[in-house]
């Protein structure tokens, strides 16, 4: 099975395009003794409303060694039907990048991972013939930033983000057996974005603590499935509702926003 049908067999289980982030924070005080538990009770209650997780390896890797054994436990408890993502936007030289796909695709198993990709096509060749896995590329992010680079114009009038679709495109006429999304920020996406880039897999960020708006991504007409992304708002916000609760609120949000595009695929 190839990822995209695996996202797809997930989202229409589920009825819902949310995909839960998994960045876990020490607790003051305690260091990180809790954050096994703490995860697992995330999971646990959210599954019912998951599409996928998506872990940021940055936040493990700051807990040090036991941080990435952390991270290895939680991923081989985790439930093999739902999609995880490991957010890790590395991006090198091919040798590198080698290394990387190994860790990512063979060691920890994860289904996809998100990558950095403006050091050109070659950095991510390494990723793109592993059967039953995907990536995505970061096109157009959610922070201010993107402004200084992904939405610079091009010579020829076009969008920094663009040469990022066009690489997506190449991955796809040269049938990769590892399917090629796109990172795409809910505060910078926009029809005018949108219509821009590539039919492909969408991993959307912004939603929740970021501000970003649903509205944006209906009546696109794309047919490749999307997920939207949110960490801190069920994590840390409205400790008041269960994490299950949270998660339920956000699965509704945006099958309400996205109605039809949700399951066009």
């Amino acid at each position: 099975m190839r990822y995209i049908e695996k996202l797809e067999a997930r989202i229409k289980l589920t009825g819902s395009a949310l995909c839960v982030g998994l960045d876990p924070r020490p607790v003051p005080g305690e260091g990180i003794r809790s954050i096994p538990d703490f995860l697992r009770q995330v999971v646990e209650e959210t599954a019912p409303y998951a599409a996928a997780y998506k872990p940021n390896i940055a936040y493990f890797e700051a807990m040090g060694l036991a941080g990435l054994e952390i991270l290895e436990s939680l991923l081989a408890d985790m439930d093999r039907e739902i999609p995880v993502i490991l957010d890790a936007k590395r991006g090198d030289i091919g040798e590198t990048q080698k290394y990387y796909a190994q860790t990512y695709f063979e060691h920890l198993q994860v289904d996809a991972v998100t990558l950095s990709p403006f050091m050109g096509y070659d950095t991510l060749a390494p990723f793109l013939h592993y059967e039953g896995k995907g990536i995505y590329l970061l096109a157009v992010t959610s922070n201010p930033g993107a402004s200084d680079i992904e939405r610079q114009s091009l010579a020829d009038g076009r969008r920094v983000y663009e040469l990022v679709g066009d690489m997506v495109t190449r991955a796809q006429r040269e049938a990769c057996t590892t399917d090629v999304g796109m990172v795409v920020g809910l505060t910078n996406a926009a029809p005018d974005v949108l219509t821009k880039l590539p039919d492909a897999p969408l991993l959307v960020p912004g939603l929740g603590a970021q501000g970003g708006q649903l509205s944006s991504l209906s009546g696109t007409g794309r047919k490749a499935p999307f997920v939207v992304n949110v960490s801190r708002g069920i994590l840390y916000q409205n400790p008041d509702l269960s994490f299950g609760e949270k998660a339920a609120r956000y699965a509704q949000s945006i099958r309400q926003s996205c109605g039809e595009d949700l399951l066009n695929f």
